[in-house]
């Protein structure tokens, strides 16, 4: 048994045959997945699909690549949608340098914000961090000194001192199908020093399709494609990775009731 913890179904490679990706994931083993806001505005979106499928859930949250265009969403805002009983996560929000898609000052500003509804709420915050480790790993432990939040650092790029500096504040990791790339070597010593409680499993589809999809549009099912690699990597079956995952995922995602 597999949750995808992070992908997107409203894009509309997904959307348009949602029946059909759910299906395909029930045969792989996927049992429940979260679909993750890029834009406060949508919620309704992300909460409609939610709401139609009992295994789905959603967040709600402001992507950093959106962050300016996002300004006015405040933290209160966060919290109030965050009520909706099919949300069960903040974000995703965070910094991406890589990109740099919107003003850094805005990408940290949300981030702030998002994390504060996180504090309030006790919902787990999704944070996407991208070439952004010093200040995503100074944010954190300065923020945490103002109040403990639970969180997990999506699609798992960074090096190991912000893994290690994230766990320390009692975060969790999450990794994506980019474990099973050629090129990913740092990501997988990575994914041998995270504790059994603290790792999950993801897709971010329809992104980063695992190999052998590499260059397909990403879904739910291939998870398992990821998680296979990971069990691998942690010299455990996938059975175990399964169990273990699943089991972090209710805990964090407490909302779901899985627990």
């Amino acid at each position: 048994m597999l949750i995808d913890s992070h992908c997107h179904l409203d894009f509309e490679s997904l959307a348009a045959d949602i029946d059909g990706v759910l299906a395909r994931a029930a045969a792989a083993g996927v049992t429940g997945m979260v679909t993750i806001s890029t834009h406060v505005d949508k919620f309704s979106t992300y909460a409609a699909i939610a709401e139609r499928y009992e295994n789905i859930w959603c967040s709600v949250g402001t992507h950093p690549h959106h962050a300016d265009a996002e300004l006015h969403i405040q933290t209160e805002d966060l919290v109030r949608i965050s009520a909706h009983p099919r949300c069960v996560a903040i974000g995703e929000a965070g910094l991406d340098y890589f990109y740099d898609n919107a003003p850094r000052e805005a990408q940290a500003t949300g981030l702030r914000r998002h994390i504060a509804a996180s504090r309030i709420t006790g919902l787990p915050l999704v944070i996407h961090s991208r070439a952004a480790d010093d200040d995503m790993a100074a944010i954190l432990e300065e923020e945490a000194g103002q109040g403990t939040f639970p969180f997990v650092l999506h699609c798992f790029t960074a090096g190991q001192d912000l893994a290690r500096r994230a766990l320390a504040l009692g975060g969790y990791i999450s990794f994506s199908g980019i474990i099973t790339f050629k090129n990913a070597e740092e990501i997988r010593e990575v994914a041998k020093f995270v504790p059994a409680d603290r790792y999950l499993v993801e897709t971010d589809a329809p992104y980063l399709a695992p190999i052998p999809h590499r260059g397909q549009s990403n879904e739910p099912s291939f998870v398992r494609h990821t998680a296979e690699k990971l069990a691998e990597v942690r010299g455990i079956s996938l059975e175990a990775l399964g169990a273990e995952t699943t089991a972090n995922f209710a805990r964090l995602f407490a909302k779901t009731g899985l627990v």
